[in-house]
């Protein structure tokens, strides 16, 4: 099937317009597909800005990408116009630093990460290991410090880490999140199981004092979210603030996943609860207002009634 010469028009365009152009499932805040999501977590670890197309928008471009490069899958990465390829030749070239060289970045870091996996966790794990034969466990770490253990076939470019005589595969990226890593078996009143510790992640929520709210909301780029109850809005309104309610939770939840949110309350310990809820909804620009309202009152604004 020859390419619509409009779409392919449309295509080169957009190859020209950018020197990185992923064309992907959703996009690089919201991928809708694994394979996209991987693609995005390497670009992420090496780029600030890239373009990105989101075929499942547009049927013709879907399609038509297929075709223009002779690649049947999504995603598909292009650097300076030429097809570099999908998620697997993506991962393989992170791993062994061909990525990083065509981007013109620094080489990866290959320091083997420092991992303690306790007794009672080797204990737990080496049965799983019985039957793996030839493959090895990986510790994988996504760009959310999401952390799985997999069984899979070993790579030339693995970091592999002895760790109380277990032996730990690692992707590149994956060493470098999991550094300082602790892997135990622990019980709580819920049940017990493995627990990954990674020292080396963001913290969910960052925090913002009241000045910087100012000047985030003076440059018109935060929304900001008043969890406080009804009655305490009334004593002290924050008028810059959208309301968190049963009836605009779902409305608020929708917005798109990179708007930067800064939740209010009274004196920031309710509305560090709810911030954690929307990073747990795929937020990840979160912030929670240190001291709420009863700062603001004191150090930005003394007309706001404190309480």
């Amino acid at each position: 099937m020859s390419l619509d010469p409009s779409t392919r028009h449309r295509i080169e365009t957009l190859l020209a317009s950018s020197r990185v152009v992923l064309f992907m499932k959703g996009s690089r805040t919201q991928p809708q597909c694994g394979f996209s999501a991987a693609t995005t977590d390497r670009l992420n670890a090496l780029l600030d800005e890239y373009t990105t197309v989101d075929v499942l928008a547009d049927a013709a471009i879907r399609e038509g990408i297929k075709e223009f490069g002779n690649w049947p899958t999504i995603p598909q990465l292009y650097i300076e116009g030429e097809l570099v390829g999908g998620a697997d030749i993506v991962q393989s070239m992170f791993d062994s630093g061909e990525l990083h060289r065509a981007l013109g970045v620094a080489e990866p870091d290959r320091t083997p990460p420092e991992v303690t996996v306790s007794d009672a966790a080797v204990a737990a794990i080496r049965p799983a290991l019985a039957d793996a034969g030839a493959m090895k466990l990986f510790l994988v770490v996504d760009g959310r410090f999401q952390p799985q253990f997999q069984l899979r076939e070993p790579g030339a470019n693995d970091i592999v880490v002895d760790a109380n005589g277990l032996e730990l595969h690692f992707d590149v990226a994956s060493a470098q999140r999991a550094r300082g890593a602790r892997i135990d078996w622990t019980k709580t009143p819920h049940g017990e199981g493995l627990a990954i510790f990674l020292p080396a992640a963001p913290p969910m929520v960052k925090s913002l004092d009241v000045h910087a709210l100012k000047r985030r909301l003076d440059a018109g780029d935060i929304t900001v979210i008043d969890v406080r109850p009804a009655r305490d809005r009334a004593i002290a309104p924050f008028a810059a603030a959208e309301v968190l309610e049963p009836d605009s939770h779902a409305r608020l939840t929708a917005l798109p996943k990179d708007t930067p949110l800064a939740f209010l309350c009274h004196h920031g310990n309710a509305s560090r609860n709810a911030a954690e809820h929307f990073h747990d909804h795929g937020f990840r620009d979160v912030y929670n207002v240190e001291g709420g309202i009863d700062a603001w009152a004191a150090e930005i604004d003394p007309a706001v009634p404190r309480y």
